[in-house]
């Protein structure tokens, strides 16, 4: 996993009158420890109603764009991480995918703890907890192979295989981040047994 200097562990201060700083944010270890995805229950399930966050009269700190402790705030890095690369900044554009790698994580792992809380009390508000965990875990695996990706361009594949071996314990094998996170494997030369074999992909074909 990788060490970042500029991550320090900072206490949270209490939300009510006091605003979250971008260091108190993002205070996690320097490993940031990958949890399992929860997995959906079967079925349709009826959802909480969604708020409008574009309203302006909705004054809640952590629904606001500029917030870091949010989907948006995350959302928001990855961008600013797409145009350093785009820009060829790639020392940029791995800091911003690393913070919103860990956001995403931590937000994750917020969730999973909300959901199981509600269990048995209130399960309406459980399954979308368990499903907001869900979501943010896909991003967390999206922002983790962007920063690969930029660790491969800095020709540092042995920061990048970490990182592709964790997108392929979380998503599986078996799905397109998965997939193309082990096919980077592949081709970095860490595995040498691609995957989908080239008879599976006749098999597949075939059917």
């Amino acid at each position: 996993m990788l060490i970042l200097s500029n991550f320090r562990n900072l206490g949270i201060a209490c939300l009510s009158g006091f605003s979250l700083s971008v260091a108190t944010v993002i205070s996690l270890s320097a490993q940031a420890q990958e949890v399992p995805v929860p997995a959906l229950p079967e079925g349709g399930t009826q959802q909480i109603q969604q708020e409008d966050l574009s309203d302006p009269n909705n004054l809640r700190p952590l629904t606001q764009a500029d917030s870091l402790l949010s989907f948006q705030g995350g959302e928001r890095l990855m961008t600013e991480g797409d145009r350093a690369v785009a820009g060829q900044n790639y020392a940029l554009a791995a800091r911003k995918y690393q913070e919103a790698r860990q956001i995403f994580n931590q937000l994750s792992n917020f969730y999973q703890q909300l959901s199981s809380s509600f269990s048995g009390i209130d399960n309406r508000i459980s399954e979308r907890l368990r499903q907001q965990a869900l979501e943010t875990a896909l991003k967390r695996d999206e922002a983790t192979y962007q920063l690969a990706l930029v660790h491969r361009a800095q020709s540092q594949p042995e920061l990048a295989v970490p990182l592709l071996i964790q997108i392929v314990r979380s998503q599986s094998p078996t799905t397109d981040q998965g997939k193309k996170a082990y096919q980077q494997l592949f081709e970095l030369g860490f595995v040498d047994a691609p995957y989908p074999r080239s008879g599976d992909r006749e098999t597949s074909s075939n059917n």
